[in-house]
């Protein structure tokens, strides 16, 4: 057996040798990267000292953080699922008590933004459990990390400068500014160009500090709300019963059109006057029905998750004083993930589906799937399973 010094002498590869080479290679492309920021970092006003204090520390990409953009879900996680853990009862209960503490900041911000209390903690429930847990990751490492790999095209690189630009203004300190892996940033989990954006110094104390102060952060929660068209008259949806016959080809009218139709709420209710609605079934008929309004997909701004979107509205309702939901979920899923990729690619091909094929289940699936039901006479809820699958595969 050659030895390590003989394996060198014949130019052949040494794994320890080749793999200290590949991290130098790694590392110096790294480096090259970083520095070829500095004139666009410089065109944005920021400093050659604050860059240099942002990259300090930071000789390479971060590992960990490449892994995670390598793992890929087998399955969709149900909606249920999803609602069960976000509106825990333990946080059903802890929000109330933030709720109460924090009762004078929530009143002066739905006066300033014209968002309710209740939804502003809920958005800040879920994405840091009321500011516990705002993620303990460098945000600058993690950004060029994502930004030299080319993750999602040039995204993070625009990430990575508007995170600069948050450092030359002095908002918050290099090693202050962490969050997620992917960048979002704080208690809020803002982009850094959203922070740019939408956020907001409610405390006055000079710094709109979305990482420490609890009254900063749920104003800039609310102030993205109100950017992104939120309507203070409206709740997010309201959970309903159907008629029996009732038809469902008509899925989108006004509140008080549906309510003609003979739509209830299922808290005995009566749903508003006024203002555009349209039926949400996530778990398919014989599950939760909703009224959903514009106010859901202004949520879907914030996290473009229908799972999302139903547990901010339903936990701030929770928040709000208001009761579980009527109807139960069924016991079995859905497709997974591979199974709405399916769907919608056989959907594309009879016309139906004009988007990616990414096994989601969003607002465009939905549709699709309801155009397809009413094509073929089935109900029209809009809910993908595997036998509407096996039907579109003409299997």
């Amino acid at each position: 057996m050659l030895s390590r010094r003989a394996l060198l002498a014949a130019g052949l590869c040494v794994p320890g040798v080749a793999r200290a080479k590949d991290k130098a290679g790694a590392d110096s492309a790294f480096h090259s990267f970083v520095d070829a920021l500095r004139p666009d970092a410089a065109a944005r006003g920021v400093t050659a000292q604050t860059f240099d204090a942002a990259f300090r520390g930071i000789a390479a990409p971060d590992a960990a953080i490449l892994a995670r953009t390598r793992r890929q879900s087998e399955f969709v996680r149900p909606v249920w699922d999803y609602l069960v853990g976000a509106a825990s009862a333990g946080r059903i209960a802890q929000g109330r008590a933030r709720a109460a503490a924090l009762a004078s900041t929530l009143r002066g911000i739905e006066a300033r933004y014209g968002v309710p209390g209740p939804a502003v903690l809920s958005i800040w429930g879920i994405e840091s459990d009321f500011g516990a847990s705002a993620g303990d990751v460098p945000t600058i490492r993690a950004l060029a990390t994502l930004a030299q790999a080319g993750h999602r095209g040039t995204l993070f690189r625009d990430e990575l400068l508007a995170a600069l630009t948050i450092l030359q203004r002095g908002d918050i300190t290099p090693a202050g500014m962490s969050g997620s892996w992917a960048g979002a940033m704080g208690q809020v989990q803002f982009l850094p160009s959203t922070y740019l954006a939408h956020a907001v110094d409610f405390d006055g104390d000079g710094h709109r500090d979305i990482w420490t102060s609890a009254p900063d952060a749920l104003a800039s929660i609310a102030a993205y709300l109100k950017d992104l068209g939120w309507d203070p008259a409206l709740s997010w949806g309201y959970e309903v019963r159907l008629p029996e016959g009732f038809d469902l080809t008509r899925y989108t009218d006004d509140l008080s059109v549906f309510a003609e139709r003979g739509v209830r709420r299922t808290d005995g209710s009566p749903l508003p006057a006024r203002g555009r609605a349209s039926l949400f079934l996530p778990g398919g008929l014989g599950a939760p029905v909703f009224l959903i309004t514009d106010n859901f997909e202004v949520i879907r701004g914030y996290n473009t998750s229908d799972s999302y979107a139903l547990a901010v509205g339903h936990l701030a309702d929770r928040l709000g004083g208001g009761p579980p939901l009527a109807v139960s979920w069924p016991a079995a899923p859905g497709l997974d993930g591979s199974g709405l990729r399916a769907l919608q690619a056989g959907l594309a091909s009879a016309g139906f589906y004009d988007g990616p094929a990414d096994g989601r289940a969003g607002p465009k699936l939905r549709e699709a799937v309801r155009r397809y039901q009413i094509s073929v006479g089935l109900p029209a809820d809009g809910y993908a399973t595997g036998a509407l699958l096996a039907r579109v595969a003409g299997r």
